[in-house]
């Protein structure tokens, strides 16, 4: 039998029309996936990422502000929530632990620091029960819903001349460190001590600066512990006060970020051209002369009085506002100081309102960004509970910043979306 001849299947033929449409629909569904993955990793490096784990710190950003209550005539707690969130201003602190207060923050976001006042620094060095008493009735009911991130134990107790209290100081920090700890709040809960410029012995030029001799015998040891729990070093800085006490010596412009010769410090080759900084820098250097080069400063007040005294150089209006928006320009350019360039510089401003019932010069009574009925003392940015014919320059976008947030992000994306269109553009 004749075998069959097997015949060669014919592969159907495929106009070249098709062919040609199917690689051009390949490469564009190709290309689109590639454009697609460019914009989700330019979204991410828009971000900025933690590495390990993340640690509840006191201080989110450069910005705060200090929240003084010795006033008959200000805002109720809860109404100082709502002004602090339209002015966005997330880092508060305050004088004592008020539960007004602690309540009103609730569920807020803000995120705040409180504190033990001087008065009772004593009793909470007593023994470390004490200090466990005064977290279980003024920190840990509040957890988690207020966000508590500092305490700060006592407020310029050395070189104030109190040796009972320069005694109990550090007795009152580690109990109250080790109170944290048994209740496993140690690394939520920061722990320090602000000080005034009456610390230093001497702060001109600032690398001279240098802890004074009767106030290095209690700083050492607390300055030792802080090191072996990772605390900053919370000053008072004010160039206003500065300026008052030696007016025919100092620049005001100097002081108030303005267009000024500056001075110059011979040892570290360094020109300054605010106080602002010069006062960090002076604090840097009495740590590194105590030993304590890599411990950070963080500045707990800072401000300028818009009202004082006759005798008092320097108060206004004009000063204030000139002082509190160059300062928050450059403490929202995220930028350390001459000497530490690569430390973020942080601070506190004092304070909130203008407080009617402090005690001692004029001038205490008018540090506030904002009057008591929740106005604006003057413009620098922020936006009040209510109008104010305070009058001011408009203040652009571009002058105040980002409110806080880095602009590098922005650019990022801004550049990667660039990219995208000019790819577009050329595909």
């Amino acid at each position: 039998m004749a075998k069959k001849r097997k015949t060669k299947r014919q592969t159907p033929s495929v106009p070249v029309s098709l062919l040609s449409f199917h690689f051009n629909y390949c490469q564009t569904f190709m290309m689109t996936r590639l454009l697609l993955l460019l914009l989700f990793y330019c979204c991410l490096l828009s971000f900025p990422f933690h590495h390990g784990p993340v640690i509840a710190e006191a201080f989110t950003g450069t910005y705060g502000i200090n929240y003084g209550r010795i006033a008959d005539n200000i805002p109720p707690p809860e109404s100082v929530v709502t002004l602090l969130k339209a002015a966005k201003i997330k880092n508060v602190k305050i004088y004592d632990s008020d539960h007004s207060v602690l309540t009103a923050f609730k569920d807020s976001g803000l995120e705040l620091t409180i504190a033990i006042p001087n008065e009772n620094v004593k009793d909470i060095s007593a023994s470390e029960t004490r200090a466990m008493d005064w977290l279980k009735e003024n920190v840990q009911p509040f957890l988690p819903n207020t966000k508590i991130r500092g305490i700060t134990v006592g407020n310029e107790i050395l070189g104030g001349g109190d040796q009972g209290l320069s005694e109990a100081l550090l007795g009152a920090i580690k109990n109250v460190y080790n109170s944290l700890k048994t209740l496993q709040l140690e690394d939520q809960i920061l722990v320090t001590s602000p000080h005034s410029q009456a610390v230093f012995g001497n702060s001109y030029p600032p690398s001279s600066c240098t802890f004074s001799e009767n106030v290095m015998v209690y700083m050492k040891p607390i300055l030792e512990f802080f090191s072996s729990i990772g605390s900053p070093f919370y000053v008072n800085v004010y160039p206003f006060i500065a300026y008052k006490s030696d007016p025919e010596h100092i620049d005001v412009n100097y002081a108030l970020f303005k267009s000024n010769p500056g001075i110059y410090d011979a040892k570290t080759n360094l020109h300054y051209d605010n106080m602002f900084e010069a006062q960090v820098d002076a604090a840097y250097a009495a740590l590194e002369a105590a030993g304590y080069s890599d411990m950070e400063v963080v500045v707990s007040e800072t401000g300028w009085a818009s009202a004082g005294d006759a005798s008092e150089a320097g108060a206004s209006v004009e000063n204030a506002r000139t002082y509190n928006f160059n300062l928050k320009k450059r403490l929202f350019k995220r930028k350390g100081t001459p000497l530490r360039p690569k430390k973020v510089l942080k601070a506190y401003i004092f304070a909130l309102f203008n407080e009617n019932l402090k005690w001692g010069p004029s001038s205490e009574k008018h540090y506030g960004l904002f009057n008591a009925d929740g106005s604006i003392s003057y413009n620098i940015g922020f936006t009040g509970l209510r109008p104010s014919s305070a009058g001011s320059s408009f203040l652009s976008f571009k002058d105040i910043g980002a409110e806080g947030r880095s602009m590098a992000y922005v650019k990022t994306l801004v550049s990667c979306i660039a990219l995208l269109s000019a790819v577009f553009l050329t595909t």
